[in-house]
């Protein structure tokens, strides 16, 4: 794990705690999901504390379906919430990347290894580089939409899309999730260059804490931006799809951890 403010990082276990006496729930794995894990936190940045967790077993006996997550009022400071974990191996059969990043995040504050070490095994399995890349894809090309089109843009938001093309391109190169960190994403994909120097003064200012408001758009990142959603708009349908089927892993594992970890009670 990464440096965190001591108090912050009490007053977050402090959180999970409360969560699992308040919710009757035993918390596996719970990490940092946003742009602090991503390593471009702004100085009023808050921390997105993302967790999977199991009930006791006899919650999972009933006929009606349940509520599946846990959601916790956003404050200034904390934005939590998590998923149980057999929506998580759900979401995980279609190679859900915001789960799979979740796994890989630089930034942990809770973890249970006999749980997530078996998760972790199946990941390569059932990585889809065309699953991953859609997802990445439609979270550029809406943050591209929404906040980068006109004269004047918000230049924050170039991060938001930035990330996710870089990750494409990650997928495409070397068929793998990519890593949460966007300096590795970048130092790897993007040659030394105009574009390049543009992203990290960019990213200087990002990383200050210097208040990044509307401003003239930047030219050489908007080019770069334009091609890249264009190019994966016709390579994502010919990316490859589903790994190995992990089905039949999935039920076994889900009743492994849930035994371990009601084990003491």
């Amino acid at each position: 794990m990464t440096a965190t403010d001591s108090g912050v990082l009490s007053n977050i276990q402090a959180e999970l705690s409360r969560i699992e006496r308040e919710e009757n729930v035993r918390i596996l794995y719970a990490c940092e999901s946003g742009s602090r894990a991503w390593g471009f936190p702004s100085r009023d940045s808050d921390y997105d504390v993302r967790f999977l967790y199991v009930h006791e077993p006899d919650w999972y006996l009933s006929v009606f379906d349940r509520r599946d997550v846990i959601e916790r009022p956003i404050s200034d400071l904390l934005d939590v919430n998590g998923w149980d974990l057999r929506k998580a191996l759900r979401l995980f059969r279609k190679s859900n990347p915001p789960l799979l990043e979740w796994l890989q995040s630089p930034i942990v504050y809770k973890d249970q290894p006999e749980a997530t070490n078996q998760i972790r095994g199946l990941a390569g399995l059932s990585f889809s580089a065309k699953a991953c890349t859609f997802h990445y894809l439609h979270m550029a090309r809406g943050n591209y939409r929404d906040y980068l089109q006109g004269e004047t843009v918000h230049s924050k938001k170039y991060f938001y899309v930035l990330r996710p093309l870089l990750a494409c391109a990650w997928i495409e190169r070397f068929e793998s999730l990519p890593p949460m960190e966007f300096d590795t994403l970048k130092d790897t994909i993007l040659e030394p260059g105009e574009l390049r120097t543009a992203i990290d003064r960019l990213l200087e200012r990002k990383k200050s804490g210097i208040e990044m408001k509307a401003e003239p758009r930047i030219g050489v990142i908007n080019q770069y931006l334009e091609t890249q959603i264009s190019y994966y708009e016709q390579q994502a349908p010919r990316m490859p799809d589903s790994g190995q089927s992990v089905d039949d892993r999935l039920d076994p594992l889900f009743l492994s951890v849930l035994r371990a970890a009601w084990r003491e009670t």
